[in-house]
């Protein structure tokens, strides 16, 4: 039961390690809480938070291997990580200055949920680069001393909540803005929010020039 707890903890430690981080995805958890209210938030959180887990579960099956025929596409993964964030950031930038006469509801309808479950878990799956942080964690650092079945299972369930968990307080800060603040200011925050989208796409992108 010791190792169960002590390996569930490391994939505590190690979904928040991946989900902190503030990046492109965070901003966008946090924007369309902002915009259509915490349901639609927690679908999108919810989306990121089940690659983060997929992604975990794959390295505790097979890291290792893994995670070597994924290092020399790297290059690759970027640029196609780059492009995809950059066309996202445009579009809502553009949607974001000239919104619909129609607004966006609070998410009530379940298939508008669960497009934006598909949506997050698809941009959160673009960068299977993930899999090689979850893999050294597993073979060779905090979590190497994982043995038994139900201790990567423990460290995979324990990666899955602990990433929720975040994307869930996300998808939470940002609906408070959709509940107390006028329809301009969200918008300017939207604007603000895509234009940092961008930054993130551009600077994938610059770096590998």
């Amino acid at each position: 039961m010791r190792a169960l707890i002590a390996a569930f903890i490391e994939g505590v430690l190690a979904g928040y390690g991946i989900a902190i981080p503030v990046g492109a995805i965070a901003v966008l958890i946090l924007d369309v809480s902002l915009r259509r209210g915490f349901r639609v938030g927690f679908m999108a959180g919810a989306g990121a938070a089940f690659a983060d887990f997929l992604y975990a579960a794959l390295a505790a099956v097979a890291g290792g291997a893994l995670a070597q025929i994924i290092s020399p596409y790297a290059l690759q993964v970027s640029v196609i990580s780059g492009v995809v964030l950059l066309a996202v950031g445009l579009y809502g930038l553009m949607r974001s200055i000239r919104p619909s006469e129609s607004p966006e509801t609070d998410g009530a309808d379940s298939n508008g949920s669960g497009k934006v479950f598909a949506q997050f878990l698809g941009l959160t799956f673009i960068n299977p680069l993930t899999i090689v942080y979850f893999s050294a964690l597993i073979l060779g650092g905090g979590a190497k001393n994982l043995g038994s079945v139900p201790e990567h299972a423990a460290f995979v369930i324990g990666a899955g909540l602990a990433s929720l968990s975040w994307q869930t307080l996300l998808a939470g800060l940002g609906s408070l803005g959709h509940e107390r603040l006028s329809p301009r200011f969200q918008m300017a925050t939207s604007i603000i929010g895509f234009l940092v989208v961008i930054g993130f796409a551009l600077r994938i992108l610059l770096s590998l020039v």
